[in-house]
């Protein structure tokens, strides 16, 4: 796909204003806390969306009031940036309601991971937005330390490319087929890209490099989601795989996830790099999605152009 079909919005400055939505699971006003004491530091204006903290059972809120919160995000001239408060489920329960000419119209940057990869499905599929992965504003220090806010700083208010190496010692460092591949960086959490399979929002990964990563899920299931995207025909013509973080992805077994990735990734002939400090592990690192991105498996690096302008 040729870069100039990407839609990638402006790079926030400070002064500008950036609105806190929760399109998935509820959010906790704590962690918010933190998250807009950040980012006032950077010189923005977080503006909590008029539902940010509903919440109706695993939700955040109805599907009307987090569909409404994003489209207000999205039609204010006024709000330069979307930044998500977190993930949990329920992203893909609205998005067929997304006002994609108002995307068009103003594109925004829109923040976040996790549930929040369906959201920029599509936002890909309806509006060719480029995103970015990383934190939402429900902040963890523990979790995400200074490495991490400066990477989401990066990001977001500089038009800097971004060269992440994989980590020794992480979980999936040892998932690796040698060479290097170049194409549009494509993807995000596991479980949100296997439920878009028979969506329209499913992308197509034709040369992409796709990134993956996912919390929580035994290394069976883990098999079970690259098997059916493997069978659906989803992986053909891919030209690298990024694989994130896979964290509590263990079970009683002596199969590790690493073990799975290595099988279900390692026979499809393209570069495959493991390791990558991107998902829900310590010191997650921002990229950009639906940009242009190289991957050296050799070199153990993902380097990804900005998703702003």
């Amino acid at each position: 796909m040729a870069d100039d079909a990407v839609l990638r919005p402006p790079v926030l400055r400070p002064g500008d204003a950036v609105m806190l939505v929760s399109p998935s699971g509820p959010t906790r006003p704590e962690r918010v806390a933190r998250g807009v004491e950040l980012l006032t530091g950077w010189g923005l204006r977080p503006v909590l969306a008029p539902h940010a903290y509903a919440r109706q059972g695993y939700l955040a809120g109805p599907d009307e009031l987090r569909a409404a919160d994003l489209n207000t995000a999205f039609a204010d001239p006024s709000v330069r940036g979307v930044i998500c408060t977190r993930g949990g489920y329920g992203a893909q329960r609205v998005v067929d309601a997304i006002d994609m000419a108002a995307v068009r119209r103003d594109p925004k940057v829109v923040a976040g991971f996790s549930d929040i990869t369906a959201l920029q499905f599509a936002l890909w599929r309806g509006a060719r937005l480029a995103g970015v992965h990383g934190p939402g504003a429900a902040w963890l220090d523990e979790r995400t330390p200074l490495r991490s806010a400066e990477s989401l700083h990066a990001a977001l208010m500089t038009t800097e490319p971004v060269t992440v190496a994989a980590a020794p010692g992480a979980e999936t460092f040892a998932v690796r087929v040698p060479g290097r591949a170049t194409g549009t960086l494509l993807g995000g959490n596991l479980c949100l890209l296997v439920a878009s399979l028979g969506t329209p929002d499913m992308p197509d990964l034709t040369g992409a490099v796709l990134l993956v990563e996912d919390v929580g899920e035994p290394p069976y299931k883990v098999d079970r989601m690259f098997t059916q995207l493997r069978r659906a025909g989803a992986l053909d013509g891919l030209a690298g795989v990024a694989v994130g973080q896979f964290t509590d992805c263990a079970d009683g077994w002596d199969t590790t996830v690493a073990d799975v990735l290595t099988d279900r990734l390692g026979d499809l002939g393209v570069p495959v790099l493991g390791g990558l400090p991107i998902g829900h592990g310590q010191g997650q690192l921002t990229v950009g999605v639906g940009v242009p991105a190289t991957l050296d498996a050799d070199a153990g690096t993902l380097t990804v152009a900005p998703a702003v302008r």
